[in-house]
């Protein structure tokens, strides 16, 4: 029985040596285009943001805004009650006129020699004081003017005229939509890649087939322990506010654009950490070369080291191949044996 099965073993090798050559399909490597390229996810924030709150605690008598509508910077979003401020202002004022009215008759005094100078420095301090008072109330009433610290869109109202505010209550945020700050991390391995100044392309869930283009502003200067990685910022600009702060967009960051030799990725193969294709030599026959390999773009790969502009690989087929073996060129003329460059 072992000699039948020999026999056997024997009958299937002079089978696969009458086998026919392989059909693979070949290409030249090819130059192409290449960058790094890193990916990372971002959230959008306003170029300025500011929510007013009630700076005391007063009742609201004027809202000069509305829902969603544009301010600009210094325009009176808020007015709070300011009765009692305004009566204690007249007050402080005419306290202020009767001691500077004071101090120039002790000044007139003095110079004709009738009144000291101790006399004459108490009163200034008097009128010193009086104009501080005076200031002081002025103060309080500009508190309770509350005013937009630059322009942008205000969000939408939920406090009404009437209304008594306690100190810190929300009356509007503000948001300059103008350009948008997009925050991502990028890990600390990448920190050689990027840098100030970087374009950078970003997409939202709601605009898809839209690109929204900008530039690396900052990268922060301290490495997050936990996350190892790095926070970075970019500005997009947002004219037509397309972008809203809380969004979040899919960032692609390219650099180092360079030309380098391609091949089709299917034409690579694993093998641990090495990588290898087929070429062919002038035989028609699959020769084995290990490649080093770099960036992956538009279903091709970077040839850094192993490969020659134009020569022959393998791109598919390539589970039939071993180094070594012949075979057959799809579209070859007759089916025939390919001939390459690859020696």
């Amino acid at each position: 029985m072992l000699t039948i099965a020999l026999a056997a073993c024997g009958g299937g090798d002079a089978k696969q040596r009458d086998r026919e050559p392989p059909l693979v399909k070949v290409e030249p490597a090819t130059a192409m285009a290449f960058a790094d390229r890193i990916e990372a996810v971002g959230t959008a924030r306003a170029n300025e943001q500011v929510t007013l709150s009630a700076p005391v605690t007063e009742r609201i008598v004027r809202l000069n805004f509305d829902d969603g509508a544009f301010v600009q910077r210094g325009q009176i979003v808020a007015v709070l009650r300011q009765a009692e401020q305004n009566a204690e202002l007249n007050a402080a004022n005419a306290r202020q006129r009767e001691a500077q009215q004071q101090l120039q008759r002790i000044e007139a005094l003095k110079n004709r020699g009738f009144a000291t100078r101790s006399n004459y420095d108490t009163q200034v301090a008097a009128a010193a004081a009086a104009r501080a008072q005076s200031q002081a109330v002025q103060a309080q009433i500009g508190e309770r003017v509350i005013r937009a610290p630059f322009a942008g869109w205000v969000s939408l109202r939920t406090i009404s005229v009437g209304a008594m505010a306690t100190q810190g209550t929300e009356i509007a945020t503000i948001s300059d939509l103008t350009t948008i700050k997009l925050d991502f991390t990028v890990p600390e391995t990448m920190l050689a890649m990027i840098r100030e100044g970087l374009p950078i392309e970003a997409r939202a869930a709601a605009y898809p087939e839209r690109p929204f283009r900008g530039v690396i502003q900052t990268i922060d200067p301290v490495i997050d322990p936990n996350t190892r990685a790095v926070t970075v910022r970019a500005l997009l600009p947002n004219p037509d506010r397309a972008l809203r702060p809380g969004m979040m967009l899919n960032v692609v960051i390219s650099s180092a654009a360079r030309n380098g030799l391609s091949v089709p990725e299917l034409a690579v193969v694993g093998e641990g950490d090495r990588r290898y294709v087929f070429t062919l030599d002038g035989q028609g026959r699959a020769r084995r070369v290990q490649v080093r390999t770099g960036a992956r773009l538009g279903g091709r790969i970077e040839i850094v080291e192993g490969l020659r502009p134009g020569q022959r690989v393998v791109t598919e087929g390539i589970v039939k191949v071993a180094d070594g073996m012949q075979v057959r060129v799809e579209g070859a003329r007759g089916g025939g044996q390919g001939r390459g460059s690859g020696r």
